[in-house]
């Protein structure tokens, strides 16, 4: 897992706070922001977006990830979790595989108040579906990356 300096991880976790506050969550309350640090420093961050559908809604970690690939970045070293509530705003099981098939093993920066925990991506899911797992050859070297 890489490492990230602490003035980078505070930066992160503001970038999320400010996304956070921009998010559309009607129906949850549960305002969400994240914040990816690509390999070139650059930051690319999101805010959940619901939808009266929930199957539609799309979750910030996976905005923000998908902002920043589409900005041309292929290399991640940490994302920023901040949510508008006390409880740890940990990613969902669709944002960790997501996270994981795009970015590999990043560090997971997690904020609740003032408080930021750190994980690994393998801490949070030991176990990935992966395109071995379904007998498709991947093409980018290692994980993270494409």
């Amino acid at each position: 897992m890489p490492t990230v300096s602490k003035l980078k991880i505070r930066q992160l976790i503001q970038v999320a706070k400010k996304y956070q506050s921009r998010a559309y969550a009607p129906y949850s309350g549960y305002q969400v922001g994240a914040a990816v640090l690509a390999s070139d420093g650059s930051i690319h961050a999101a805010c959940n977006v619901e939808n009266v559908s929930y199957g539609a809604s799309t979750c910030a970690e996976q905005a923000a990830l998908y902002r920043a690939v589409a900005e041309g970045k292929k290399k991640f070293l940490a994302i920023a979790v901040k949510a508008s509530d006390k409880k740890s705003p940990i990613p969902c099981g669709i944002c960790r595989q997501v996270l994981w098939e795009l970015a590999g093993n990043l560090a997971v920066f997690v904020s609740v108040g003032e408080k930021v925990m750190r994980y690994s991506l393998s801490e949070l899911y030991p176990f990935p579906f992966e395109r071995q797992k379904i007998g498709v050859r991947s093409q980018r070297k290692g994980r993270g990356g494409f």
